[in-house]
């Protein structure tokens, strides 16, 4: 048993797939911040406790080998205590795990089969799928009669461990999974030019191993199972037979294709003179609790600290008051000027104030995407703004239905940018993929983290692909 402490919990589960591999068991999580000054600048801590699930499986079989002993051994008239309990042991671990390449190639040779079968005579039937690995019948052992037990004294323990039963849970992926594939291939045929087409009349396409492996992971990911068949089939008529042949080919090709489809704002996140000579206005708006203010204290902070320019800090949030204190706690470590505003005559005031200055932030009160009337004081707060750029601010932790939502409700505000938050606490990222396909604008920054002014990266096509993928990469921080 021991203990992993990371900075996110993909990072701590990380360091227990090293430690114990596929055997790794969580027995204790937890969750706090460490380090810091008063509060400010404490890193989150996750730590796990975990062991070696066939450890822990031996220890349980050995408990119930010693308990199924003591109750054979007893008298035979204590019958009660001879007949085993109703609850069953943990059934022992399996002597070999399957890898994911091994389940890969069944599921992919079982979708070939299937596919040499004739097609379905009516339109849109359900595809008749040969059965999975043959499985052995569990036949369970009868418990012996009361009356065999008392008459036979027992003379020596003897313990019987029954059969495991199938595990149909992995032959319910394995269909699932052959399904997918199925689908896939069949479109992939559909869509082939004849110039392309294999010389027997009913032989799909191939779908190389490693795209198959890629789009499993695409899915695993959370990509729209639409997107990532598009992506694979596009990889798969582009690259050769022989560049299938190098896993790095192939998995650049894939990361090319999902970064074309992520649209970025491109820049480096430097703030550059306007032509209206007003400071460069940036307003933040956003539905409550995805992070604006710690967003806002981040690029002023940057601003700043390692740009050299002069920043102004507007807070229209005093709805909440540790928001306006949050971010007057910022501006004082950072030493940049703070207003407050609660009205649009001292909007336009405060806007006056900072007319010397190279960017002015403006942070808005979080609005409810389901509050319309809101939202209409929100456009009227820009309109007397007038900012450059206006950055929808979304939180990655949500669902994509969620996400959607958010993004059309806040579409009357006319919002040029979005920025993602929250990545370090997102379980996957293929929904940033999903959601920049259906709405088209340009991601201009993301953030990974509390920490201010880290913890921040203008939006990278490469560097998001790679997320979308599962890869682990260093942080491309402002």
């Amino acid at each position: 048993m021991k203990t992993f402490t990371a900075k996110s919990m993909p990072e701590v589960l990380a360091l227990v797939k090293q430690a114990y591999g596929s055997h790794g068991v969580i027995l204790h999580t937890r969750s706090y911040k460490k380090g810091g000054l008063l509060g400010m600048g404490a890193k989150p801590v996750v730590e796990v406790t975990a062991t070696d699930g066939r450890k822990l499986a031996e220890k349980y079989q050995r408990k119930n080998e010693k308990v199924g002993r003591e109750r054979l051994l007893q008298p035979a008239g204590n019958l009660a205590s001879i007949l085993p309990p109703v609850r069953q042991s943990p059934p022992p671990p399996p002597t070999r795990d399957p890898s994911a390449g091994d389940l890969i190639r069944k599921t992919y040779a079982a979708a070939r089969a299937d596919l040499a079968a004739p097609a379905p005579a009516m339109v849109g039937a359900p595809v008749a799928t040969p059965a999975p690995v043959h499985v052995q019948a569990y036949t369970p052992v009868p418990a012996p009669s009361p009356a065999a037990i008392v008459q036979k004294p027992v003379t020596e323990p003897r313990i019987v461990t029954p059969a495991p039963a199938p595990d149909t849970h992995v032959a319910d992926e394995l269909a699932a999974m052959k399904q997918m594939m199925v689908k896939m291939m069949r479109q992939q045929k559909a869509a082939t030019p004849p110039s392309r087409a294999k010389t027997a009349a009913n032989c799909a396409p191939e779908l190389p191993d490693p795209l198959v492996s890629h789009y499993l992971r695409l899915i695993e990911q959370e990509v729209a199972e639409e997107l990532a068949e598009e992506i694979v089939t596009k990889v798969n008529s582009v690259l050769t037979q022989a560049e299938f042949a190098d896993p790095d080919k192939v998995r650049r090709a894939v990361h090319d294709e999902i970064a074309s489809r992520l649209p970025v704002e491109g820049g480096t996140g430097r703030i550059e003179p306007t032509n209206d000579g007003r400071p460069r206005t940036i307003a933040l708006i956003g539905p409550t609790g995805v992070g604006k203010t710690t967003t806002i204290a981040k690029l002023a902070a940057t601003f700043k600290l390692k740009q050299g320019k002069k920043v102004g800090l507007i807070t229209m949030d005093t709805y909440r008051i540790a928001a306006v204190d949050q971010l007057r706690t910022y501006a004082g470590i950072i030493g940049l000027p703070l207003k407050v505003v609660n009205t649009a005559e001292q909007l336009t005031e405060a806007l006056k104030a900072y007319q010397h200055l190279d960017a002015v932030l403006i942070d808005t009160a979080g609005r409810s995407q389901r509050a319309t009337e809101k939202l209409g004081e929100l456009n009227q707060v820009l309109a007397t703004a007038n900012p450059h750029e206006v950055h929808l601010v979304l939180s990655s932790t949500v669902s994509q239905k969620v996400l959607l939502q958010t993004i059309d409700r806040f579409s009357a505000v006319n919002a040029d940018r979005i920025i993602f938050t929250k990545l370090d606490e997102s379980v996957t990222a293929g929904v940033l993929l999903n959601v920049a396909r259906r709405v088209g604008k340009k991601i201009s920054y993301v953030t990974t983290g509390q920490e201010v002014p880290h913890e921040i990266e203008p939006g990278c096509s490469d560097r998001l692909a790679s997320l979308v993928m599962g890869e682990s990469e260093g942080s491309g921080g402002l």
